[in-house]
């Protein structure tokens, strides 16, 4: 009772606090937070990247068959000075630069043996760095901490998400079909859906598929579809939001709206599976509460399986009882 009510103070102490106390708190946040990560400094973690350079590079490990259009975006930066050091990294040897198959102005990147030893290290000393800073922290208290963090990206991606609009579609046009495969080979799928099994998702009332769109242009997809051998199970696939839409809350409001039909429809748990270089959207599913589980599909490519419980009742039953 005395959390609760600590809680709607805080919450009420904040939606009075006027804009400008509103910015200046976030602010001194950022000045206390950039320093506590050693962000200022001249160099990425004192070793030999800026935080610029450690930033591409984590972006280029992430994200597979990433073309360097997509890592502007990505990062928000100026094409010259993306393309400098772009420069810099290649004639190091840490960086490949490919002309695209599909788009020969676009440039696909990729890290080389050397790049790859370099990521992983700084991979290593950023989780010691953050391991070190919780040290000091209860169990109860960095989980606290997550959540807080959780809840910022969620509302400052909800700005981005607004102009999403998404649906559940109830017939399958040669454009969704384009799409898919889009994704298909941007992945590598193997086992690929045909036009009749898309179609038979579609006309399930049980599964959908899903299109996003944004300023009227179709930007991603997915579908669910059940699983009769798992009961009150469903299962999450062809998750993808096209390069140019990465960073709005596509995926978010894609997966929003699979989890309230999900819900709507009496399924219990979401399962799905992944690959191990799918860095990002395995990421994004572990922020959204999917946790490692057991193998459930003979999906040869498949390294990585994930479930979420959705169920009301599963997070009621979690609770301890009052006293």
């Amino acid at each position: 009772m005395l959390d609760s009510c600590l809680k709607q103070l805080f919450w009420f102490r904040v939606e009075c606090m006027s804009d400008a106390a509103q910015i200046f708190a976030i602010r001194d946040f950022n000045r206390f937070y950039t320093a506590r990560l050693g962000l200022l400094r001249k160099r990425h973690l004192d070793g030999e990247f800026s935080l610029t350079e450690a930033r591409m590079l984590y972006e280029i490990w992430a994200n597979p068959r990433l073309t360097a259009s997509n890592l502007r975006g990505i990062l928000g930066l100026d094409a010259g000075y993306i393309s400098r050091l772009l420069a810099s990294l290649t004639k190091r040897k840490l960086v490949r630069q490919a002309v695209s198959k599909a788009d020969s102005r676009e440039r696909l990147l990729s890290l080389t043996q050397a790049g790859e030893k370099k990521v992983a290290a700084l991979n290593r000393q950023s989780e010691q760095q953050i391991e070190a800073m919780l040290q000091g922290l209860s169990g109860e208290e960095k989980e606290k901490l997550v959540a807080s963090l959780s809840a910022v990206r969620s509302l400052l991606s909800a700005q981005k998400s607004s102009e999403v609009q998404v649906e559940r579609l109830n017939e399958v046009t040669d454009e969704v079909l384009d799409l898919l495969q889009e994704y298909y080979e941007a992945v590598g799928v193997m086992v690929r859906d045909t036009p009749e099994s898309v179609r038979e998702i579609v006309d399930d009332p049980d599964a959908g598929v899903w299109i996003a769109t944004l300023n009227g242009k179709i930007v991603g997809c997915s579908y669910l579809h059940s699983l009769p051998s798992m009961q009150g199970a469903t299962e999450c696939k062809r998750l993808y939001v096209r390069p140019s839409a990465r960073g709005k809350g596509v995926a978010h409001a894609l997966l929003d709206a699979q989890e309230a039909f999900a819900k709507s429809r009496g399924f219990k748990r979401i399962y799905l599976d992944s690959k191990d270089d799918l860095r990002v959207a395995i990421g994004l599913y572990q922020r959204r509460g999917f946790v490692a589980c057991e193998r459930y599909n003979d999906n040869p490519q498949a390294t990585v399986f994930l479930m979420k419980e959705i169920a009301e009742t599963s997070k009621k039953a979690m609770r301890r009882p009052s006293r």
